[in-house]
């Protein structure tokens, strides 16, 4: 029988660091695969002539396994820890994108990206299990979860910039190829992950936190990770994770086709990109010096209403440096947003069910971006790329409603 990680002491200097190091490294290996294929597919679409309804099609792809598994892959984390969904993720998305290699026409594109995607979600719900468990307070999880935050950002800078730099200079080819390198970095970085103690799972009878309703028995909790919706806080932290990824998935979506209107080279679009990651990395690693001062309900609130700000602000720009200097002021706001919104999520989740949780949490959003790129292609091609961004941010401005009436710790 499988056994589980038991949960770990909190880890110290050096071997904290050491360790925050490779789970950021792997991460970046598996994400920077697929933020760069998430550029280059839309754009190889747009070359080949589809319209924005396809495209968003092929973008809704990134998000079909990782919705279908991303429960299995929370409960396969909680069960087996680190290093075998690592693996898993690593050969899918290395699959996905020599897929792209080898034939990158339009109708093999989607499996690709499809399976990029769940090699990214079932190692990033890997990675996010074993940082909650490096930590203990809401302090030093706000600070593991932001260092661990820069594992995204950083693979939004290596990622688009790759791809958009091997497209203009030798091909298409050549762009996928480069990006199915990443996850093999990941998989050298990945071995390198200190092992917990393996133990048996405690049964999940741990009731949450608060509301009405009893938890359920060991079998029934077992069985359904819906039961989690009955807490009203993470019901309310899934809407402003929801948020989050369609803030994300409309910008994928919608700044390539806004480029590619005004005229923009790949390379030009990528560094754009590339300016969310560096302002995302940079207030990220300033998190972790001021966590003890930070409420996170308040992050959260701000950030989401910068960055419906700035999506409202985005489609009157037509230069490439007005889009970076939009770019960079949304990567403020998610990167702020993201190690709060993870430290909340590991205070309100039962105790031995925090993989599922993620699970839970992943397979929402996914669902999401599954459904909501085929909503902003149906936008985009009835009134244009702007109402994308318009809409996005009203829906922003709702959140930061929500996030306010979090608990304050």
């Amino acid at each position: 029988m499988p056994s589980a990680e038991a949960s770990a002491e909190p880890a110290a200097g050096p071997r904290l660091a050491l360790t925050l190091a490779l789970l950021v490294a792997t991460q970046v290996g598996l994400h920077g695969c697929l933020n760069g294929m998430r550029m280059a597919v839309p754009l190889r679409a747009a070359h080949e002539g589809l319209g924005a309804v396809a495209i968003g099609g092929l973008m809704a792809l990134f998000a079909a396994f990782p919705f279908l598994i991303a429960i299995p892959a929370g409960r396969l984390a909680d069960r087996r820890g680190y290093h075998l969904p690592v693996r898993l993720a690593a050969l899918l998305a290395f699959a996905g994108s020599a897929l792209a290699t080898a034939w990158p026409t339009p109708w093999l594109l989607g499996p690709a990206a499809a399976l990029v995607g769940a090699g990214s979600a079932i190692g990033m719900i890997a990675l996010q299990r074993t940082a909650g468990r490096l930590a203990q307070g809401q302090a030093q999880r706000l600070r593991v979860f932001s260092w661990v935050a820069l594992a995204p950002s950083i693979a939004t800078l290596v990622g688009p910039l790759l791809a958009g730099t091997l497209i203009d200079h030798a091909g298409w080819r050549a762009a996928f190829g480069g990006l199915a390198l990443l996850p093999l970095l990941s998989l050298a970085a990945a071995v390198r992950v200190p092992r917990e103690a393996l133990a048996p799972p405690p049964p999940p009878t741990t009731p949450m936190p608060a509301g009405p309703a009893a938890a359920a028995s060991p079998p029934a909790a077992a069985a359904a990770a819906w039961d989690l919706l009955r807490h009203g806080d993470f019901r309310r932290l899934l809407f402003i994770n929801w948020l989050i990824a369609a803030c994300w998935d409309a910008h994928a979506f919608a700044l390539p086709l806004l480029g590619h209107e005004r005229g923009l080279s790949a390379t030009s679009i990528g560094l754009v990109l590339s300016s969310y990651a560096v302002s995302s990395a940079a207030v990220r690693g300033l998190i972790p010096f001021v966590a003890e001062r930070l409420q996170p309900r308040l992050v959260m609130a701000i950030a989401l209403a910068l960055c419906a700000a700035v999506f409202i602000g985005y489609p009157v720009l037509h230069s490439a440096w007005a889009m970076a200097a939009c770019a960079a002021a949304l990567g403020l706001g998610l990167g702020a947003i993201q190690p709060a919104v993870m430290s909340t999520l590991h205070t309100v989740a039962p105790p031995g069910r925090q993989g599922e949780a993620l699970g839970l949490r992943s397979s929402v959003i996914h669902f999401s971006a599954l459904v909501m790129p085929l909503g902003f292609g149906a936008i985009g091609a009835a009134l244009g790329v702007g109402p994308v961004f318009w809409l996005t941010g009203l829906a922003l401005s709702a959140g930061a409603w929500q996030a306010w009436r979090l608990p304050r710790s």
